[in-house]
């Protein structure tokens, strides 16, 4: 497509034919503000943050709309635009709760940012009437708090486009407009997942996770019970970033060093968890596979893509593995193993899991997640949370050494830290499924790359020996629907699905560190998330999840076999056929 050629305050820029201005002032390294735009999914000029002057034109126009031609002559900095945008903030403010010394978002708040740019200290200018919203705490995972929307429509875009699910929109009009369900229902009433994808647009802390630190603060200061903490893969990926590391930066050594620190009893890695459910899940596809079960059987770990299945695929349910997935599945082990050879009763056992996902705090909650009869795990906090502890304390992350996790559940293989990004769990599953059927762990292969990457829906078919095996994966839910919608009709035949909820996977769930619009429309942030995993994957001794040693000797010390009796009871679970709205 050929360039088009515009001036950007003076200065020649080219851009290919298409681009919007604000895309072309990016490649002129001129940054334009925006509160509303998020590319590919709300592209609609509403905030009016990124108002440009175009010669000729009445009006100030929406430069991440508006689109070039030929000899086009722009200007963002002009005075009339800088008090343009001025105001519009001001007028943002004056009907916004301002209380944001308290605010979750304070000091990483896009508004927060835009305002102090642009000289805003207060609005009194517009002071007057104020909506004033009840909050809205009723799904388990987040609140949301209306004083503080600025309806940018991010959340909506992301619920819709993203996920395929549209519980929340625009409601009422002029003045009274907000953000909600249908009939204002609570969100937990509606078929939300607890993805928490709006979380992760939002550009100001009108969205925020349920924080659960103080219940792990008072566990960790109680005496009587000893608290055990795990950590998903994903978040090594990621906390570094709540600390100032660039993105893509893996800090596991530190994390680990944290939270010996922070004062609980045992670190362990959810690694571990992750290795066991590709034993236990690989074993369960093979079964089903050379035993006429139930096909394509679809992957367990993400809990978000298990409820909108429940809801939105009931009749899918029974092609779920019924494998817990990892942090669930160790949460058990701490419980039974690992209480059991520590001489602690399981009651006095704290289990907190630290996570990138928001539809964790669900999980832990749902029935059948208790093995021993106690919940296998307590508390769930995001990567989030975790930064949050880690400053509350006064830890200098940057300068903690490098530590490991605790034995006998810190040992991990380099397919389990894949599990953290798309393709990951079918590519650890495969590494073992297939040296299950050859035998052979020199020839086998250890990389599945046809299963990697950001597509929203990669295929492939593999064959070992005699056997061949069409595997699937997506990630986003909206990319989840559209698959699913095959497999329902008989338009696409698979044998092994793996779907995560959020888009690129763990990197980007609900719980990570927020990433600015900026950042998101001009940078793969999610691919250097993930490049994270696949360095230490590629480092790992082992990368293979059967040749993890310490979980090999738990099978022989506890579990017996592989998808046997007492694996089955600890590490396996049930689902519900919910239906929408139910």
């Amino acid at each position: 497509m050929a360039d088009v050629n515009i001036k950007i305050n003076g200065m020649d820029v080219s851009a290919p034919a298409g681009s919007t201005i604000l895309e072309a002032a990016r490649l002129a390294h001129i940054k334009i503000p925006t509160l509303c735009y998020l590319k590919e999914i709300n592209e609609i000029g509403a905030c009016r943050i990124c108002v440009v002057e175009v010669k000729g034109a009445r009006t100030l126009v929406t430069a991440c709309v508006y689109p070039i031609f030929e000899g086009m002559e722009v200007f963002t900095n002009t005075a009339r635009v800088l008090e343009s945008r001025k105001k519009t903030l001001e007028l943002i403010l004056s009907d916004h709760n301002k209380e944001c010394l308290s605010c979750v978002r304070s000091g990483h708040c896009e508004l927060q940012t835009l305002c102090q740019e642009y000289g805003v200290d207060n609005a009194h200018e517009y002071e007057g009437e104020m909506n004033k919203f009840e909050l809205d705490a009723s799904a388990p995972h987040m609140v949301r708090d209306n004083n503080k929307c600025i309806l940018c429509r991010r959340c909506t875009a992301a619920c819709e486009k993203y996920q395929s699910i549209g519980v929340i929109g625009a409601n009422n009009r002029g003045f009274k407009t907000a953000i909600g369900c249908a009939y204002d229902m609570p969100l937990n009433n509606t078929s939300c997942v607890d993805c928490g994808q709006c979380i992760n647009v939002c550009p100001v802390g009108a969205l925020y996770e349920k924080d659960n630190t103080a219940d792990v603060f008072a566990a960790i200061n109680d005496p009587t019970k000893t608290v055990y903490v795990q950590t998903a893969p994903a978040v090594r990926a990621a906390l570094g970033e709540a600390f100032g590391y660039p993105i893509g930066t893996p800090v596991e050594g530190k994390m680990a060093a944290a939270l010996h620190r922070l004062g609980f009893d045992g670190v362990f890695d959810t690694n571990y968890g992750a290795d066991l459910t590709i034993l236990e899940e690989a074993h369960e596809f093979l079964d089903r596979f050379t035993n006429g079960g139930k096909l394509p059987l679809i992957t367990s770990c993400s809990p978000g893509w298990v409820k909108f299945c429940e809801h939105y695929f009931p009749d899918l349910t029974d092609n779920l593995s019924s494998c817990k997935s990892p942090h669930q599945m160790q949460g058990a082990m701490l419980k039974s193993y690992l209480a059991e050879k520590n001489g602690i009763d399981p009651k006095d056992i704290v289990t907190v899991s630290v996570m990138p996902c928001t539809a964790k705090k669900f999980e832990c909650k749902r029935d059948d997640q208790d093995a021993t009869g106690y919940p296998d795990v307590d508390h769930v906090i995001t990567t989030r949370e975790l930064a949050r502890m880690i400053k509350k304390v006064g830890l200098q992350f940057e300068e903690l050494p490098d530590e490991k996790f605790d034995d006998p559940m810190g040992e991990y293989t380099g397919g389990a830290v894949i599990f953290g990004t798309t393709g990951g769990v079918m590519e650890a599953a495969l590494r073992t499924a297939v040296y299950w059927i050859t035998k052979d762990d020199v020839n086998t292969p250890v990389e599945f790359k046809e299963v990697r990457g950001l597509q929203g829906i990669k295929e492939a078919t593999y064959t070992v020996g005699e056997i061949s095996v069409r595997v699937a994966v997506a990630h986003g839910l909206a990319n989840a629907r559209e698959l699913l919608n095959k497999v329902r009709s008989g338009e696409e035949h698979y044998d092994f699905i793996e779907i995560m909820a959020c888009p690129g996977g763990c990197i980007n769930g609900g719980g990570q560190p927020q990433v600015s619009a900026e950042i998101r429309n001009f940078t793969d942030y999610r691919a250097k998330r993930a490049s994270a995993l696949y360095q230490l994957d590629e480092a790992a001794e082992n990368r293979k999840s059967h040749q993890n040693v310490s979980l090999n000797k738990m099978y022989e010390e506890y579990l017996g076999e592989i998808g046997g009796e007492k694996a089955h009871h600890l590490l396996h679970t049930t689902y519900v056929k919910r239906g929408l709205y139910k």
